[in-house]
């Protein structure tokens, strides 16, 4: 089951969910992403678990949220991508100095994806900020660095996206799945 799930990694602002959305468009299951998920239900509901209130708390509702989307892929047929994966948490609390928890840990192990992550390289000309996305730039060449780490920890090959249009990295990743998919 896990070679149909193909998770895009990465720092912020690289177009991980622009492509994401556009392989949406071409009719494949997608997820998505925690962070900001997270981020708008907690401001909606005036929760704490806001990367800068609640670090950990944040962590484990992404988490929670990865988790939750892995069990909704596992419903779906044909191939799934996933707007970053239950090891883009662990990733980010690494980012932020904090504790792995065990838990995480052994489920990062044990749920995972198809061996080959594609992985968005950082790009300054597509970078932007906004309400829910305030990392600086140092910030996002931090976290891609940690993320390829992180992946790669886990046993997961990287494949790095091109720095090219949104159609021509679709062509890219479905170029990469094979006739299989």
């Amino acid at each position: 089951m896990a070679d149909r799930f193909f998770v895009l990694t990465g720092g912020p602002g690289a177009g991980k969910t622009t492509l994401v959305e556009a392989l949406r468009a071409e009719g494949f299951a997608t997820t998505e992403e925690a962070g900001r998920g997270v981020i708008r239900a907690e401001m909606q509901e005036n929760g704490t678990a806001l990367p800068w209130v609640d670090r950990e708390g944040f962590a484990e509702k992404m988490f929670e949220w990865e988790l939750a989307s892995y069990r909704q892929a596992e419903r779906e047929k044909g191939c799934v991508f996933f707007d970053r994966g239950l090891p883009d948490t662990l990733g980010y609390l690494d980012l932020e100095g904090l504790a792995v928890p065990a838990w995480m840990e052994e489920e990062a192990w044990r749920l995972r994806y198809n061996t080959h992550v594609f992985v968005a390289p950082p790009w300054q000309a597509i970078f932007g900020q906004d309400e829910e996305r305030r990392q600086s730039w140092q910030v996002a060449l931090r976290t891609h660095q940690i993320m390829v780490r992180t992946y790669a920890r886990f046993g997961y090959t990287l494949v790095e996206l091109p720095r090219t249009s949104v159609p021509e990295r679709v062509r890219f990743v479905l170029d990469r799945l094979g006739p299989a998919y």
